[in-house]
């Protein structure tokens, strides 16, 4: 029997007539790397913020380790460190300082070794007695990182933990929590960076409008796509026509593409409409070609259904 180290039964949350949450069902075994996906308001943090014991469910019961996280709270969250979104610091101490006040608040003494383990792994032990009034935005968030695992929860859970920070704090972080997690930590992740989630998680959770509508593997999500896709770049604006079947961002065009007449069909199209496609390529779908997928389709079941 697999042991779960999360579970959401049945969670769901309502603010007055807005539905955040609307019945949650499901486990993230020990161990996991799992990855939470979602649209800008889609119920991501308000999931995580039940679980943090921030918010309340209106229905339904969250479990850390087999510990409710309301009748079971102390011990469910000593069980877990939570990355916020938010910035959050005091800015009277210095990096050392706050994390030493966060291993009190869990009653955790003479830990120095394990804080300068996390000062050195999160780039942060040059800055170890500087003022937190003193870092910049990326540095602060490497605390609240630190600050997250000072207890060494079994259980980690990233909000957004790599929003608007630079390229080496990324890898820093990765690579870090991975470590951690490769040790039996398990990591409950939430990102807009699609490409960190293939990368880094083995199962995903997709929410849209507070509902599972994806949940499986990472590899069966890819393989449920559409096996290719083609890109290419324009100088001008796509036919209303094509530009319906195509994703567009800025001069990148990209067109699900099964077969080699595929390509061809959406190639001669481009052409007939007096347009020149640069730096075509055939590539293997990622996982942001099936995040769109599965949010576009949805969303026309939701259409189809009013």
């Amino acid at each position: 029997m697999t042991n779960h180290a999360l579970s959401f039964k049945s969670v769901s949350k309502s603010y007055g007539s807005n539905q955040a949450l609307n019945d949650i069902n499901f486990d993230i075994a020990e161990g996991e790397f799992f990855g939470l996906l979602g649209p800008n308001g889609a119920g991501k943090t308000t999931l995580i913020s039940i679980l943090a014991g921030l918010v309340k469910a209106t229905s339904g019961k969250v479990l850390v380790h087999g510990h409710d996280v309301r009748s079971d709270f102390s011990i469910a969250r000593r069980m877990i460190g939570v990355v916020p979104q938010e910035l959050v610091f005091d800015p009277f101490f210095t990096v050392r300082e706050a994390l030493m006040i966060q291993s009190g608040y869990f009653g955790i003494k003479k830990n120095d070794a394990w804080v300068d383990e996390l000062l050195e792994n999160l780039g942060l032990a040059d800055k170890a007695n500087a003022n937190m009034r003193q870092l910049s935005g990326g540095m602060k968030r490497r605390v609240l990182v630190g600050q997250a695992l000072v207890h060494k929860p079994p259980v980690i859970v990233l909000d957004e933990p790599t929003a608007g920070v630079d390229v080496e704090l990324r890898q820093t972080l990765w690579a870090f929590i991975s470590k951690l997690n490769k040790q039996g930590h398990t990591v409950l992740l939430t990102t807009h960076y699609l490409e960190e989630a293939e990368a880094l998680c083995g199962r995903l959770a997709m929410l849209q409008k507070g509902r599972v509508v994806a949940l499986s593997s990472t590899s069966e999500l890819l393989k449920a796509a559409a096996s290719n896709v083609l890109r290419f770049k324009l100088d001008a604006a796509l036919p209303p026509e094509l530009a319906a079947k195509a994703r567009v961002v800025g001069r990148i065009v990209q067109f699900p593409a099964e077969t080699a007449e595929d390509v061809e069909r959406y190639l001669a199209a481009v052409r007939q409409a007096g347009l020149i496609a640069e730096d075509v390529e055939v590539r293997k779908a990622d996982l942001e070609d099936v995040f769109l997928d599965v949010m576009n389709k949805n969303r026309d079941t939701e259409g189809a259904a009013a």
